[in-house]
Order: structure tokens, then C-alpha cells, then sequence
């Protein structure tokens, strides 16, 4: 059975569940537990090696049953391998049986136990599981779409930003794991990865986390599946906004979440909650703002290696907004070279009337010169019709992009019509650093095609709005902070 067929047969049966109030994302959960569960037992069986899993919680003990005797075990099962360490800890954090139906579930036990999975080639199982995280991002009300990012974006950033296989390759916002496995893919295909010793050191070059549990679930199967992790897992659930963790990495590949704020709770030794803000009081932030973009933005700066290269695709408020975003952006041209930005369209993530870009920068040793000397700007933008369904964004609309940018190249570069070059100086003298740049004559009132949909411009309305509605809070803050 090929993977596409696996993946509809089991995504059949997701909609069964769905009827009984099982959410897409849960049942990939369940989905993620039992496979990891059949495949240690095909480890053992087929293989000869040692189970990964403690007595008493491996496929053999819930596989004959049924019943409630199988939703009892199967619980009991979940609830001992989420205390585990390592990468079983990882994929069954917080793990529980939400499918309450012991018929269903003995369904899905069998669905599993009818495929020989350790023999499948690495990358149908990855695609097999990618396929349903796909799936799954299509589902926006369950809120999945926002971990997701276009696989040929994706690839297009890793491209142009070839990590070498010596490099250690980051993603302070993980999700399912789409940088790091496409960095994985490109890496392994290096010469120097042709050496035994460098190809299984090459595993250890990864690291990511991601504050919702249930997506770190997700990403490191994800991983697990693709021949990544071993007895580890290399992606952790925490809030890398809280803090640095004294560690430096020399490529950063990342998409952050979407939103302005979010926050936090400060508990205290004794367990209490001390308060809850917004803005996160690090030492290494060069200011105090609760916009999460602008804050992700500094912790990828602060730990990205000397000489360390980052693409990070950030909302176009990031480059506009006043007071932290201007002081953070001249931070950025000081003592980054920020030497690139692709200005992406509308219509290729989920959330619809996002503006995002990607930034390129390469983080420079300490100098009284400022580090960028040029920014050069691809506007993939302005006269751009893509949508999810109808026009998808594929690997070939980037194509251009990734030959302007000349990547190990750059000194080479040329204008082009959507390729433009901006000195330093231009840039400074702009109003409050303002890089939300364009230069192309929009022909969207000329051709009705490049018109977006009627859901898609009351979706940028509505994100024009809450950036307004965000801008009016901090000056009434800024007035009341005077008055008082």
C-alpha cells in the first residue's frame, strides 16, 4: 500500500471520530501513540533489538484486546509512558486516551497492527505522517494552520541558506518540525556527508522547541519517523521567549507564531503565581515590548552564533511599528548584516490577510561600522494572486528569487525589476527606519484576477484593524504613564 493510499484510509477513519467530538489534532496524537508503539514491537520482532519501552506499556499488551478492558490498559499505558525521558517522553507528553468508544478505538488498534511499518522506507513513513499533519493544517478551526508553514517556502529559505553539515541548525518555534527536516534533507545530500562519521554526527546538529505541548508532540514523531532522533529527542516544550539557555547555534530557520502578545505566569519557588504580563524583562532585549514578533526577533539575535546565518518570516508590522520596532530595527543594521528581505504574498498560510516577509541576516563581530552595508528587497508580493486551494503557492513561483539571491554569491548580485539594492544611508534617513518597502505599480484595480477573494480582504480588514486598535493602546498607555 503506498503512502497516499495509507494516508486517505487513515484519514477516513479521522472523520468517524470527528463525528464523536474527537478533534483532527487529538486523533493524530492517538495516531502518533500507537504507531510508535507497533514499531517497537516490529524493533523486537523483526529485528532482535531490545524494546525502547518499559513492561507493561508495549503494543503486545493492548493488541488482543477489547472493550473496556482495552480503554482501561490503553490509558494506564499512556499515562506510564508520558513520565518516560527522551524521545518517549517527547511524543507521549501529557498523553491520554480521548477516544472514549472502545469499538473505535479497537478499530484504529487494528487499523495500525494490519501494516508492517519498520519495513516501509523512511520517507513514505515521513510522508505518510506528513501527509496527515497536512491534513490536519487544513482543519483551521482546530487552529493547526498556524504551525504551518509552505513546504516550498521552506525549502526555498533552506536553500538559499545551504547549512552546512558541520553547522548546528535551530528553530526557536518549531511546530511539526518543517525547518529542521528540510535542513535534514538538504544537509545529508552535502559531499562531506558521504563520511560515515559526519553523516551520524549530523543528527546531533538539531535542536528546536515550541510552547504548545501537543505540537511538540507532533513535531518530534515527525522527526522520529524521518530517521532523525534516536533515544533523544531534539525538540522540547518550553517558552523560548523565557530565556537564552546559554546556548548558541549558527543557522536559525523559523516561522514565529502570528499575534501580537502573549502571556506568560511568573510562579514563584512555592508553587503561587506571582503575576501574568505580556512583555518579556531579559537582560540581553534591548527593549521591554510586549509584541511577540519584535521579542522573537531579539531572541534570534541573541542566540545566534558569531558569524551565525538566520531567515526568519516575520509579519510586516516588524518592519514599520514604531518605538521598540524602530530601536530593535537599527539594532539589526548595526550589528547584523541584514542583507536581504523577500516580501512574501498573501494567500499561502492559513491565517488569511497575513503580510509576512523573510529576513536573511548574518550576525557580525562587534565593530563602530554598522554591519549591513546594503539591504536588497524581492517583492514576491505586489501582483501576486495565490490562494490554498486554487493557486497554491509552489517550489517553481520562488525559482526567481532563489537565483537573484545568489546564495554563496551574493557580491554578484544585479537589480531586477522585482530585485531591488538599498544603501545603509537610504535606509536610516527613512522615517523611524521604516524597511516596509515597495516600489511596483500594484495592477490589482487594472485586472480583476489579482483581486483577492471577498473572505481574504475582510481578513486583511480585520488585521488593519486590530493593528490600528494596537497602535491607539500604546499611546493611551504611553498618555497615562505621563499623566500619572
Amino acid at each position: 500500500m503506498n503512502a497516499q493510499t495509507l494516508v486517505a484510509k487513515v484519514w477516513n477513519f479521522a472523520h468517524v471520530l470527528r463525528d464523536q467530538g474527537v478533534s483532527y489534532q487529538a486523533y493524530i496524537s492517538q495516531i502518533s501513540y500507537l504507531l510508535f508503539l507497533k514499531m517497537d514491537e516490529e524493533r523486537v520482532t523483526q529485528i532482535g533489538e531490545a524494546s525502547m519501552l518499559p513492561d507493561g506499556a508495549r503494543w503486545e499488551d493492548i493488541k488482543d484486546l477489547s472493550g473496556e478492558a482495552l480503554s482501561g490498559t490503553y490509558g494506564k499505558l499512556l499515562e506510564k509512558l508520558s513520565k518516560q525521558s527522551g524521545i518517549i517522553g517527547a511524543i507521549f507528553l501529557k498523553a491520554q486516551n480521548e477516544i472514549q468508544d472502545p469499538a473505535r478505538l479497537k478499530r484504529l488498534v487494528g487499523l495500525i497492527d494490519g501494516e508492517t511499518w519498520l519495513g516501509l522506507p523512511v520517507d513514505v513513513k515521513g510522508n505518510i505522517y506528513e501527509g496527515l499533519l497536512a491534513r490536519n493544517a487544513e482543519d483551521v478551526k482546530s487552529g493547526a494552520g498556524q504551525y504551518f508553514t509552505p513546504r516550498p517556502l521552506i525549502e526555498a529559505m533552506v536553500e538559499v541558506v545551504d547549512p552546512k553539515p558541520h553547522q548546528t541548525v535551530h528553530d526557536p518555534a518549531c511546530g511539526t518540525a518543517g525547518f529542521l527536516l528540510a535542513a535534514w534533507e538538504h544537509m545529508k545530500q552535502h559531499p562531506k556527508a558521504r563520511d560515515r562519521g559526519v553523516y551520524s554526527a549530523l543528527k546531533n546538529k538539531f535542536s528546536g522547541v515550541d510552547i504548545v505541548p501537543e505540537v511538540v508532540r507532533l513535531a518530534a514523531m515527525n522527526l522520529y519517523l524521518h530517521g532523525i532522533t534516536g533515544v533523544d529527542s531534539i525538540v522540547e516544550a518550553k517558552d523560548a521567549l523565557l530565556g537564552a539557555g546559554g546556548k548558541t547555534y549558527e543557522v536559525i530557520l523559523t516561522n514565529p507564531p502570528f499575534g501580537k502578545k502573549q502571556s506568560y505566569r511568573i510562579v514563584r519557588d512555592d508553587g503561587e503565581i506571582d503575576s501574568e504580563r505580556e512583555d518579556y524583562d531579559r537582560q540581553d532585549f534591548f527593549v521591554t515590548t510586549s509584541n511577540k514578533q519584535l521579542n522573537f526577533l531579539q531572541h534570534i539575535m541573541t542566540v545566534l552564533a558569531q558569524n551565525g546565518e538566520a531567515a526568519v518570516v516575520l509579519p510586516d508590522n516588524v518592519l514599520f511599528e514604531g518605538g521598540a520596532g524602530e530601536t530593535i530595527r537599527r539594532r539589526l543594521l548595526q550589528n547584523f548584516d541584514f542583507h536581504t528581505l523577500l516580501r512574501l504574498p498573501t494567500g499561502i498560510f492559513y491565517k488569511q490577510g497575513v503580510k509576512a516577509n523573510v529576513l536573511f541576516f548574518d550576525k557580525k563581530p562587534p565593530s563602530e561600522a554598522a554591519a549591513t552595508k546594503e539591504l536588497w528587497i524581492y517583492d514576491l508580493r505586489t501582483n501576486q494572486r495565490f490562494t490554498l486551494k486554487e493557486r497554491p503557492m509552489v517550489r517553481a513561483d520562488l525559482d526567481d528569487f532563489v537565483a537573484c539571491y545568489q546564495s554563496g554569491r551574493r557580491s554578484q548580485r544585479q537589480e531586477a525589476e522585482k530585485f531591488k539594492r538599498f544603501p545603509l544611508q537610504t535606509l536610516l534617513a527613512r522615517d523611524k527606519v521604516n524597511l516596509d518597502i515597495f516600489w511596483l505599480k500594484d495592477h490589482a484595480l487594472d485586472d480583476p484576477d489579482l483581486l483577492p477573494s471577498p473572505d481574504e480582504a475582510a481578513a486583511e480588514i480585520v488585521e488593519s484593524l486590530e493593528t490600528a486598535l494596537e497602535r491607539f493602546r500604546g499611546v493611551a498607555k504611553t498618555l497615562g504613564e505621563k499623566l500619572a
